[in-house]
């Protein structure tokens, strides 16, 4: 199959997109939800969504990387030299980075003792005080992840729009008519 031609899985492109939205929706709401609502139960039940959806990252994460290093798809890769370097250490980053904020979430879900949706609740686990450094930890690690994200986002765009290549195509599944065809 011509590199031009070639598409990761499907269970690769549903993790990742999976992965971006849910990263993206946790951002929004980690980023903005008490400058919107104050102290009540609407905000601590969107909290509890909040830590639920993170653990629910942390299982596509890992299903993730099982999938990828057992039965996803390697394609070659479509840059060489400086761009290829620079698309590698990128998705270095974003895994890096993912792991860092998912850890620091949970870690800050267990010393809060937080209560999951429904009547689940955490062990409250290490120093209370403990709170405070890592939420803010984990928001500047999820901006951070967010800035290396978009940076991810629109250097696909470049590729598609700019250089006309078919990058973003390898990450999007095919459509049924390009399935019956074998047209890309």
């Amino acid at each position: 199959m011509k590199t031009s031609e070639a598409r990761h899985d499907r269970v690769t492109i549903l993790l990742h997109w999976l992965t971006a939205g849910l990263v993206a929706v946790l951002w929004l709401v980690g980023t903005f939800l008490e400058d919107l609502l104050a102290k009540g139960p609407l905000r601590s039940g969107i909290w509890s969504a909040h830590v639920d959806a993170g653990f629910v990252l942390t299982g596509i994460m890992v299903s993730a990387m099982i999938w990828r290093s057992t039965r996803g798809l390697s394609l070659p890769p479509e840059s060489a030299g400086a761009l290829r370097a620079l698309a590698k250490s990128t998705h270095a980053a974003l895994a890096l980075l993912l792991v860092v904020v998912i850890t620091l979430g949970i870690a800050n879900a267990l010393v809060r003792g937080f209560t999951l949706a429904g009547p689940i609740k955490l062990p409250q686990l290490g120093n209370i005080d403990w709170r405070r450094p890592l939420t803010r930890w984990h928001g500047w690690a999820a901006h951070v992840l967010m800035a290396v994200a978009l940076f991810h986002a629109t250097a696909a765009l470049v590729h598609h729009y700019l250089w006309k290549d078919d990058v973003l195509r390898r990450m999007l599944p095919r459509s049924k008519e390009q399935r019956l065809t074998g047209r890309p």
